[in-house]
């Protein structure tokens, strides 16, 4: 009786074994786990690895200069893209709001390669926490690093909305676009000057 419950067991999983195999090459979808289905937009820098250290170089102590990317597994029907670059680590006002670096948006849906240093060609630059220019990691002097978030948008369109507008509207703005996001981290602190130096010019 054993040996007969156990060989019956074995033909029901050889025939649906089969029948799942017949599917696949009638060219039948094969079921997907759950999920959101959520793109994994890809980014990486040649200035320093996600999570890692930011160089002096892409600091405020060095020349403010604005990292390099590479944007990679954009989805086929991207239209634009969004940065927002800010300083996670600060409240700013007694309000959930921090310190916003940068925000650009309407950068081409082809780009593939921002150059260190340039600003991404036909996109519209925001306002920040102080200009409509690109803001290097300024961290003070402290026992742990800031964190600064660079979040990359791929949108499905091209976003009407003035040099004057900042991360507020650009959130209302992509709202219902938004393909795909990834983003990538710095890390940064501030060093103290050394004992007896002269304060810096302001």
């Amino acid at each position: 009786m054993k040996l007969t419950s156990m060989r019956a067991i074995a033909a029901t999983a050889l025939l649906g074994a089969f029948a799942a195999t017949s599917a696949f090459a009638q060219g039948q979808p094969a079921a997907r786990p759950p999920g959101p289905g959520l793109v994994p937009l890809l980014i990486e820098s040649s200035a320093f690895p996600d999570g890692g250290v930011v160089p002096d170089k892409f600091s405020m102590r060095g020349g403010n200069v604005q990292p390099d990317f590479k944007i990679s597994n954009a989805p086929e029907n991207t239209q634009s893209f969004a940065i927002i670059f800010h300083d996670i680590d600060v409240a700013i006002g007694g309000d959930t709001g921090d310190v916003l670096h940068w925000v650009v948006w309407n950068i081409p849906g082809t780009t593939r390669q921002i150059a260190e240093g340039k600003f991404p060609e036909g996109a519209v630059n925001g306002k920040g926490i102080r200009t409509n220019e690109y803001m290097d990691p300024g961290a003070p002097p402290g026992p742990r690093y800031h964190h600064y978030v660079f979040e990359f948008y791929a949108l499905s369109a091209k976003l009407d909305l003035p040099p004057t507008a900042s991360r507020p509207e650009l959130l209302e703005a992509m709202k219902g676009k938004v393909l795909a996001k990834a983003a990538y981290v710095g890390r940064f602190r501030g060093t103290a000057p050394p004992a007896g130096a002269a304060p810096a010019a302001k």
